[in-house]
């Protein structure tokens, strides 16, 4: 498996870092990882990683352009390789990626042209030489069905989990780090990210009545521990974006018992359930509207917290890893 994407943060970094995790647990399955990045040594804990440092620019030629030299001159012998989101090597072995998302393919005005050009150079390798795709979402695989030649057999949906064992925060450590960032005892919560798709124009505009945090913005990246006391101490999360392969933040703030306001497009309503209240994310008074329920109605908030508990049980990276090990074992019988 190539997990040279934990050298950088976003969702692929916490599919892979958590997916793999539960990996070391399985007797059964022999797994031999593969990390390449000039920057960022790897510094965790899994056995048989094979690393190198060089950048990432260079393995995308030599993988998706140049394509002279398999992946087992790298890693040894393999039954199966499962690609990351960047590259896709020749291989004698079967063939397996991840889709999260089709941002640079169905929306490549929200990213930059080299990114969208190495996303359809793989993707037109992996119409051709994949035997299996997992998806993370039925919302992305019906996006790969739309934008590519993959036919629906060969696409298993996985749903991701929370980014780590979130769940609520005391008053106590609420308080101390509110203090810590400066924030207001209550807030709304929204998710930073680059070009139009967090849709933070309209979010801005929204919550005008209410003091806005964004992460990323607002308030730095923070460590995962730090990340859960955000969310714990935020009053709702409104996470209306236009796109989305999966949308962790919903369950991280399920889990960490806080209300969800979200959009009622891509795999949002797939994921929140009825764990959450849905908005048009491109009209800003049915934003607004929403956001003044959960935040003004003290029952309305309890019944999405209660539902939101019950939504984020159905997600789990034991789950997921035990999913996608028994997609690895179909595919060498």
């Amino acid at each position: 498996m190539d997990i040279s994407q934990l050298a950088h943060r976003g969702g692929v970094n916490t599919y892979t870092d958590n997916l793999t995790r539960e990996f070391s647990k399985f007797k059964d399955l022999e797994m031999i990882y593969f990390y390449s990045s000039l920057r960022k040594p790897y510094k965790g804990n899994l056995k048989n990683v094979k690393k190198y440092r060089l950048p990432p620019t260079l393995f995308e030629m030599l993988f998706n352009r140049w394509r002279n030299v398999n992946i087992e001159k790298f890693i040894g012998p393999l039954d199966i390789f499962h690609s990351s989101d960047w590259t896709q090597p020749p291989a004698k072995a079967k063939k397996i990626t991840t889709f999260h998302d089709l941002i640079p393919i169905k929306y490549p005005e929200w990213s930059h042209p080299k990114i969208v050009a190495v996303h359809k150079r793989r993707l037109y390798l992996v119409e051709r030489e994949i035997d299996m795709v997992i998806a993370v979402s039925e919302s992305t695989k019906k996006d790969l069905l739309e934008v590519s030649s993959i036919p629906e057999e060969k696409i298993t949906v996985i749903y991701e989990a929370q980014t780590a064992d979130f769940r609520p925060k005391s008053k106590e450590k609420q308080n101390a780090f509110r203090k810590k960032y400066g924030l207001p005892e209550k807030y709304v919560l929204a998710i930073g990210g680059i070009g139009e798709r967090r849709n933070l124009e309209r979010i801005r505009e929204a919550s005008k009545d209410y003091n806005l945090v964004i992460a990323g913005q607002t308030i730095p990246w923070l460590s995962i521990g730090e990340l859960q006391l955000l969310y714990a101490s935020a009053s709702v999360l409104l996470y209306c974006s236009i796109y989305e392969g999966f949308g962790l933040p919903i369950v991280d703030c399920f889990a960490c018992g806080v209300p969800v306001v979200t959009s009622d497009v891509s795999s949002m309503p797939e994921i929140a359930g009825d764990g959450a209240i849905y908005a048009n994310p491109r009209n800003v008074s049915d934003m607004k509207e929403k956001l003044k329920m959960v935040m003004e109605d003290e029952g309305l908030r309890k019944d999405l917290i209660k539902k939101g508990f019950k939504q984020v049980k159905k997600f789990s990276w034991k789950k997921a890893a035990r999913e996608t090990a028994e997609v690895y074992r179909r595919l060498t019988q």
